[in-house]
């Protein structure tokens, strides 16, 4: 078990990082604005008070480390998911790790985005509140697709 959970980190800090390449490729190569992790952290900072949805999480109490936390935040996430995975695929999964469960997964972590976070941070199911949310659902998809690839692509580096 302790194996299944320390690969399961692995490739849930490899995917994250593969997606923090991604966001910086879509910065550098077209002019994409580079994630601000401040306002998660915010979020994050809030739950405990009990504050899961926000009006806006820019008029919520600011916390001096938030953009710190919203970066331990959003690699703790991609750990629980390499973990979620790992769990599901198994022993037999890291011995020949198949794209289509971390795929499924990527998907389906989409939607603690679109349901959980967004909203929490007053931009709406879906980002439905934002002038361009069809796009920020396309690069949310796509994104979340990079950290499939990060997934399967980390435990593939774990066989070498």
């Amino acid at each position: 078990m302790f194996d299944l959970l320390s690969r399961g980190v692995v490739i849930g800090v490899g995917a994250t990082i593969l997606m923090d390449v991604w966001a910086i490729v879509l910065w550098k190569v077209f002019g994409e604005p580079r994630p601000n992790w401040g306002p998660v952290g915010r979020w994050f900072w809030h739950l405990p008070k009990g504050t899961v949805f926000h009006d806006t999480i820019a008029q919520a109490e600011p916390y001096a480390h938030e953009v710190a936390l919203g970066w331990i935040s959003h690699y703790a996430v991609g750990i629980l998911y390499g973990i979620l995975l790992a769990l599901w695929g198994g022993a037999a999964w890291f011995a020949a790790p198949t794209f289509l469960p971390a795929f499924v997964l990527g998907i389906l972590t989409v939607g603690a985005g679109w349901f959980l976070l967004q909203p929490g941070l007053g931009i709406g199911w879906a980002a439905s509140k934002l002038p361009h949310a069809n796009k920020v659902r396309m690069l949310n998809l796509v994104a979340h697709t990079v950290f499939a690839a990060g997934l399967y692509g980390t435990a593939l580096l774990l066989l070498a």
